[in-house]
């Protein structure tokens, strides 16, 4: 069995934002060489996310509005958290978003149903941040 690793760097330039990775996911199939396995695929902070979903503008904007609802930026004194920093809301909805994905590959290619994406995303921006990116399989 194979195993290939490599890290996906992001610096995003806004606090929040969601960012379609699927093709450099695939890249990182293709490098590997792999044709049959597994892929996992995680955030390797707390404040950010990898899900799986919909490529839909109309979709991303409610996820935005939807995420505020539950856990809003502002007001920062809410939350306890937030008596060093500013960002207990990214931790939550990362929290609701969810850390990683497993996907299986046949064939070279990921084994997506229709509409399916990767997606990073990104809670409390504005530095670098790394997402993994792990296939084992033959």
């Amino acid at each position: 069995m194979k195993s290939y690793r490599k890290e996906l760097w992001f610096n995003i330039d806004t606090r929040r934002k969601l960012v379609n990775i699927t093709h450099q996911v695939q890249q990182c199939i293709n490098e590997s060489g792999i044709r049959e396995g597994l892929l996992l695929c995680n955030s390797m902070h707390i404040s950010s996310s990898v899900f799986i979903n919909d490529d839909e503008s109309g979709l991303h904007h409610d996820f935005e509005v939807w995420l505020e609802k539950l856990a809003p930026e502002k007001p920062y004194d809410q939350y306890r958290h937030n008596s060093f920093e500013d960002n207990a809301d990214a931790h939550l909805k990362r929290t609701i978003m969810g850390r990683e994905v497993v996907v299986a590959i046949t064939g070279g290619k990921m084994d997506f149903g229709p509409w399916e994406q990767i997606f990073y995303g990104e809670f409390d921006g504005k530095r670098n941040k790394r997402v993994l990116v792990k296939i084992i399989g033959e």
